[in-house]
């Protein structure tokens, strides 16, 4: 959990040899607030022998992304820049405007990199929310999905964020820990990111024991044995991105406690991640004991899934009122 800058750094000193007066070098990589002004500064600067805010301007925007998103695009999500003076400030806003429609200035770079931070941090705080609210209505038999969209018919002071399997890709697992590092050199323990974590983390497991209820309950099996077809490894619908996902581990886990697993991702022909080598198999759902929905791809006919499968936990809410209506399907 501590940062890794090791590349970063790399690259600064290989702009530093090309470096000339007059030109800009703009950081958008998500990292602590602090890295551009205490680590790339200082390697620009000796590795060109120029002088920051008065040879070259420097600056960081972070990259804002959604990956499988066409609504917004680069175009059009606002750009965040601050500068290491009012200039390197001015000068990235100049650059960035000549492509995106918005760009909103702010008086630092660290405030720039906070402010990607939060982003991310606000919606690893939010999916632990639900995702511990999943846990503890699992066990008071209620429907938190039927919760969660009760509450999201308030038209204000409410955002709706939904339970899963865990948080996966490059950013959300990973980015808020780069400030709770940075907040020990402040003596701050960042305790809403830590708590976060911990729940996020811990779902994978969650997840593993509500499979295993679910073959045992429904289909008198244990999970040792059982033949479970996991639909979807990429860490969120629509992409071919496994990084950190959430089925991966989830597929590790079944694995380690004897089941016999395969999956079929549409997107994702084969994976290798966290020493896990698989290629995707058929959708034949009803050669398998389970079916776990992990990642709810739009090409998939969820109704057929659940009318052609033995057994089914949903894990995203891919099945809608149909699984819920169904005896056949178990949900997180």
């Amino acid at each position: 959990r501590e940062p890794d800058l090791r590349i970063l750094v790399s690259a600064a000193r290989e702009i530093a040899k090309r470096l000339r007066p007059g030109h800009l070098v703009v950081l958008e990589s998500t990292t602590y607030p602090g890295t551009t002004r205490e680590q790339v500064l200082p390697v620009l600067e000796a590795g060109s022998g120029l002088t920051a805010g008065k040879d070259f301007h420097l600056a960081f925007s972070p990259e804002r992304v959604d990956p499988g998103r066409d609504d917004w695009t680069t175009k059009t999500v606002p750009k965040v820049v601050g500068g290491i003076d009012q200039a390197s400030t001015d000068a990235a806003a100049a650059f960035y405007a000549t492509a995106i429609d918005t760009v909103h200035k702010v008086s630092s770079p660290e405030a720039a990199e906070l402010t990607k931070l939060l982003e991310n941090i606000f919606r690893s705080v939010n999916i632990a929310l639900v995702n511990e609210l999943a846990q503890l209505c699992d066990r008071m038999g209620i429907d938190v999905w039927e919760v969660v969209e009760a509450a999201a018919t308030k038209p204000f002071g409410f955002m709706s964020f939904k339970p899963g399997p865990g948080l996966g890709g490059h950013c959300i697992p990973i980015d808020p820990f780069y400030l709770t590092w940075k907040a020990r050199e402040y003596g701050f323990y960042t305790e809403f990111i830590e708590l976060a974590g911990k729940v996020n983390e811990s779902m994978p497991w969650f997840c593993r024991s509500v499979v295993s209820q679910a073959l045992n309950h429904s289909l008198q099996l244990s999970l040792k044995g059982s033949r479970i077809l996991v639909l979807g490894v990429a860490y969120k619908p629509n992409i071919a991105d496994t990084r950190e996902s959430p089925a991966v581990k989830l597929i590790g886990l079944l694995r380690a406690a004897g089941a016999d697993v395969s999956y079929h991702d549409p997107h994702v022909p084969s994976f290798r991640e966290n020493g896990v080598t698989m290629s995707s198999s058929p959708l034949d759902p009803g050669s398998y004991d389970c079916v776990v929905v992990v990642t709810d791809h739009s090409g998939i006919d969820y109704d057929r899934l659940v009318e052609d499968s033995k057994l089914v936990v949903d894990l995203r809410n891919a099945t809608g009122a149909n699984g819920k209506g169904s005896d056949k399907v178990w949900k997180l």
